[in-house]
């Protein structure tokens, strides 16, 4: 089930949406301001944020800007302003799409549903000379592959995915474990040695770019 963030500082409109999403099969997490919004961004995993353009202390575009600063998850921003600049405003900091108020609730699901395909699409990711690519389950360096396990693959996939995000142990598992709740961060200590190992062998410069955020968990560096 695909995740939505809704982020409005009106809460009869969150309950609508929100309401409206879950009919139609999404799971729906609720924020009343920008920074409530970011912090849920932090510790859960989200598929795609609607985000409202208008709110007041930290507005959508200011927020857009942060989210943009440690994750490239979707978002869809929700204005009640037709005015064309401030539409190429916020495509311009990073929003995916915008819809303006009032909307009908068709076209949001066609939106949403149209970002999430393209996203789906299993694009390759690159970093400075590595190539991950998910449809052809593959990761290569300088023409040579890496021989790794699905959860190695699984794993650089995430953080390659999130650059310059700290990932912790216990949300690597959830992503990637499910409902295994047996499985513990040590596990994943091992399969990070194993990663850095199989990347050194093919001279990946590993040490610039996976890094262990001490009692916390890891992250991809990418400038």
């Amino acid at each position: 089930m695909k995740k939505i963030l809704i982020i409005d500082d009106e809460e009869r409109m969150l309950d609508l949406i929100s309401l409206y999403l879950s009919m139609q099969g999404y799971s729906c997490m609720k924020a009343t301001s920008g920074m409530q919004g970011l912090e849920i961004l932090e510790q859960e995993r989200i598929d795609l944020v609607l985000l409202d353009a208008m709110m007041p202390e930290m507005d959508g575009w200011e927020t857009c800007k942060e989210i943009r600063s440690f994750s490239e998850v979707p978002v869809i921003l929700v204005t009640a302003r037709h005015a064309k600049e401030d539409i190429v405003k916020g495509l311009s900091i990073g929003a995916d799409d915008y819809i303006t108020k009032p909307f009908d609730e068709k076209e949001l699901i066609a939106r949403i549903e149209a970002i999430l395909r393209r996203v789906n699409k299993h694009p390759v990711v690159e970093c400075n000379g590595l190539l991950w690519d998910e449809e052809k389950f593959s990761i290569s360096f300088g023409g040579k592959s890496l021989v790794v396990t699905p959860k190695e693959f699984a794993l650089i996939g995430k953080l390659i995915k999130n650059p310059n995000k700290v990932l912790t142990r216990d949300q690597l598992i959830e992503s990637l474990w499910d409902d295994d709740t047996e499985t513990e961060g040590r596990t994943i200590d091992s399969h990070i040695r194993n990663i850095r190992e199989k990347l050194r062998v093919v001279g990946f410069p590993v040490e610039e770019h996976l890094k262990t955020v001490w009692g916390i968990g890891y992250k991809w560096v990418q400038s």
